[in-house]
């Protein structure tokens, strides 16, 4: 049944987490729509044409040319979805099954290049039924740093790391990449906490262990859950630019940002 009864349980989370079956999509042909997510690392110009989309809905956001949009705010915001979308579906199977994929690479994955929301992605190996949530006493500092450890091999060091190396070719710093990716892990996070409360603590658990180390070490951190056990906050320690991309570079900047207020530029 290519884990219908975990896709559903993913459904309800939000759009971020649902997914199809990568065996499904395959099966529907190439006029479906579904194509390897390989494409955008393998230098066809995918990506490119990806950065170059997003570099215009930021430019007409603000009134502006698209030339009027650095090529690495762009890029830097295109690389946060992409890799919040991928991130989403595989931290909530872990946070709520103890599920974790095997070795994963993009060419696994199929998406379709959707811009303005979630774009529809597709993902091998779901488990075939969404099992019963581990109970609290199952799942000790042992049993959840082996799933953080088995995440950071198999999502972190996979298809996010092929995507961020991509990335990096439109002169994006590694340590704003880095970022993006931490803040997407600790968004995704919050909104399994937000969905299934019973999960928040297994959430946090998971999150604070994947960016104390391994490929997220020093990218952000948590703040103490509040006293009624809620997820507590998440702070980067770099910016993803986006506020680069209103006009005079004056935009908002992110509820995770690590700046305090946007630089005034001199002069």
């Amino acid at each position: 049944m290519h884990g219908d009864e975990t896709r559903a349980a993913l459904a309800e989370l939000g759009p971020f987490f649902a997914v199809e079956s990568a065996a499904a999509a395959d099966a529907a042909g190439g006029g479906s729509g579904w194509r390897s997510m390989a494409e955008l690392a393998d230098g066809s110009g995918v990506l490119a044409a990806r950065v170059a989309a997003v570099r215009g809905v930021l430019a007409a956001g603000g009134g502006q040319q698209p030339d009027a949009v650095e090529e690495r705010v762009a890029a830097s915001v295109t690389h946060l979805g992409l890799v919040a979308r991928l991130l989403s579906p595989y931290l909530a199977l872990a946070v709520l099954y103890g599920h974790v994929p095997g070795a994963v690479r993009l060419s696994d994955l199929r998406w379709q290049p959707a811009l303005g929301g979630p774009y529809p992605l597709a993902l091998p190996g779901l488990p075939g039924r969404a099992a019963d949530p581990p109970a609290p006493a199952e799942t000790g500092p042992a049993e959840t740093g082996g799933v953080a450890d088995a995440f950071a091999a198999a999502v972190l060091s996979g298809p996010v790391r092929e995507l961020t190396a991509a990335c990096a070719d439109s002169r994006v710093s590694p340590h704003v990449l880095r970022g993006n990716t931490a803040s997407a892990l600790a968004g995704a996070a919050r909104m399994v906490a937000a969905a299934r409360p019973e999960a928040a603590a297994r959430a946090r658990a998971l999150t604070g262990l994947l960016l104390a180390g391994g490929p997220l070490r020093g990218a952000g951190h948590l703040t103490p859950a509040d006293a009624g056990g809620g997820h507590g906050a998440f702070r980067r320690r770099s910016c993803c630019l986006i506020y680069r991309a209103a006009p005079g570079h004056a935009g908002a900047l992110c509820g995770d940002c690590a700046l305090s207020r946007v630089p005034v530029r001199p002069g």
